[in-house]
């Protein structure tokens, strides 16, 4: 149930800030100060990336131990050993720490060179921060305003380069407020394995630029405009749309594919206007596809289904819950086992699969045909795994998925005549095969869903459910990974949350009724091995590897 005890690093002493602190060994200098409280500024530097060492900002004084006749370290009155300084400051990035080192963070010749750094940064920049996407989250402005000079000397005219240019499909370029990290280049290189950009030019003319003839049309392209310290990369998707601190920041997963990136949302009142990836080692690092972040707009679309419906003599009907859902299961209750069949989803949490895995035993347990519809897909040299829901995983403990294996059963079951009521949760029948026709003459057919499709067109009852930034549950990604979501923005109108519609189904069916999501989650515990001792809000941001069995 827990992650793997990591085996204990190697350790070496180093003199931070004058006291002596132990650190593992091989950390370079930002990295071993950022464990003890120290921030040392940098922008070049990404600890996921090639140490390039091209900014200077991270600069920092270095000493080693002083060394007697003898050769070793001469001690001082604390038994540690006294630091010869080496009189040039040194770039905290690509300097390895090693037993006895000394480094100053803060003193006065550290602070005199970033002011100087930060001068040279400044020079050229354009004074757009106002209308620049960056602002709220720029490591100029920050650190400007924190390491750097209130004036500017400098009175010539500044360089002026290329705005606004289109590079890919996803995201835009703004020479202009380019500070050269280079940051961009290695991840395109390196992570993303698209090798276009470069910087051309020298001196004050260098700019960034895109190979001639290619585009930056990456799946991954929209990570370089999140590791831009500054506004030179900006995504189409999110340009001018949101200022960044007006948004609400929600934890959560991405439910794109089998992967489970962990995201952060963006919203406001009501709406989501991004997702970023958030830092999980085990998982997504700190990457995501752009397929996966831009997967979102749909939860706004104009014909979103907002109110439960039900259809009386070819009509749709604007129905109350109470209602539809009490109509929905004295049909299904007056109903032999044979007689129905269920085509659920892999794209629903552990919670609704599970109250869905109840919901089934209440109508007749394996006497009804139940499964999911598998989505395989090619997988990257990344991120993108070959499955192309999210929770499959999930789906096969519960006992409401087979990969696929019963489903000709259901469609058998569907397309013979001889079912006479189908619940599709979350999914549509004609993605399963099943013809238009075949749909129409279902007797009683009910879905959850958000958006207009085959299956809604002609179902009797149209339940509107919840989409993935509007709910809280878990999944379990294809690495046996369960993971959390979190609800960032309510669902529309008169649309519920998907384990809400289900226990209120149970209910009606005379089954025990769960008052919360975290009651669905201990029963689904108590019932299941593989979840003993989890809670859902124990899971925690980053998640919990299950045991393998």
């Amino acid at each position: 149930m827990t992650e793997k005890t990591q085996p204990p690093q190697d350790t070496v002493s180093i003199q931070l800030d004058g006291t002596w602190v132990r650190v593992p060994k091989g950390t370079n200098v930002i990295e071993a100060a950022k464990r003890h409280g120290r921030f040392i500024p940098h922008y070049c530097y990404h600890p996921k990336l090639e140490i390039a060492g091209n900014c200077r900002m991270c600069l920092v004084e270095i000493g080693m131990p002083r060394l007697g006749p003898d050769r070793q370290p001469v001690r001082g009155a604390d038994g540690m050993p006294e630091i010869a300084w080496i009189p040039r400051p040194q770039i905290g990035c690509a300097t390895t720490v090693s037993d006895g080192m000394g480094v100053r963070t803060a003193s006065p010749l550290v602070e005199e060179c970033r002011r100087g750094v930060m001068e040279f940064l400044l020079i050229n920049h354009p004074l757009d921060c106002p209308i620049c996407d960056q602002a709220g989250e720029c490591k100029l402005q920050e650190f400007s305003l924190e390491y750097g000079s209130a004036a500017s000397r400098f009175i010539e005219q500044k360089v002026k380069k290329p705005k606004h240019v289109d590079i890919g499909k996803n995201i835009l370029l703004d020479d202009e407020r380019c500070i050269l990290c280079s940051r961009c280049i290695r991840f395109a290189r390196d992570i993303a394995k698209e090798d276009v950009l470069g910087f051309t030019q020298r001196g004050s003319q260098t700019t960034l630029s895109i190979h001639p003839g290619r585009r930056f049309d990456s799946n991954y392209s929209l990570n370089a405009a999140d590791i831009c310290p500054v506004g030179a990369l900006t995504s189409k998707d999110f340009r001018f749309k949101m200022r960044v601190w007006f948004l609400k920041e929600t934890n959560a997963i991405c439910t794109s594919c089998g992967t489970g990136c962990n995201i952060v949302i963006g919203s406001r009142e009501g709406a989501v206007h991004r997702l970023t990836p958030r830092e999980n080692d085990a998982v997504n690092q700190c990457w995501m596809c752009d397929h996966g972040r831009l997967n979102f707009h749909h939860l706004h679309a104009p014909d979103r289904i907002k109110a439960p419906t039900c259809r009386l003599n070819g009509h749709a009907l604007v129905a109350e819950w109470p209602d539809a859902l009490s109509q929905l299961s004295r049909m299904l209750g007056n109903l032999a086992p044979d007689e129905i069949a269920i085509l659920a989803s892999s794209k629903m949490t552990n919670e609704e699969l599970f109250l869905l895995s109840l919901l089934r035993d209440r109508l007749g347990g394996d006497s009804v045909p139940c499964d999911v519809l598998p989505r395989r897909q090619e997988a990257d040299h990344l991120l993108v795994c070959d499955d192309g829901n999210p929770n499959s995983t999930g789906a096969r403990l519960l006992g409401i998925s087979s990969d696929g294996k019963r489903l000709p059963d259901v469609i058998k079951a569907i397309e013979s005549g001889r079912t006479k009521a189908v619940l599709a949760i979350s999914e549509d029948l004609a993605d399963a095969g099943i013809t238009q026709p075949t749909i129409a003459r279902i007797p009683t057919l009910a879905t959850i869903a958000i958006l207009p499709n085959a299956t809604t067109s002609e179902a009797r009852f149209v339940l509107p459910g919840a989409g993935f930034a509007e709910k809280r549950g878990s999944m379990i990604n294809v690495k046996g990974r369960i993971q959390r979501l979190n609800r960032a923005t309510p669902p529309p109108a008169n649309a519920r949350d998907d384990w809400q519609i289900l226990t209120d189904l149970l209910a009606l069916l005379d089954a025990p009724h769960f008052p919360h999501i975290d009651a669905v989650f201990a029963a689904m515990a108590a019932r299941h091995p593989a979840l003993a001792g989890l809670t859902l809000a124990g899971i925690g941001d980053l998640g919990q590897q299950l045991a393998r069995k």
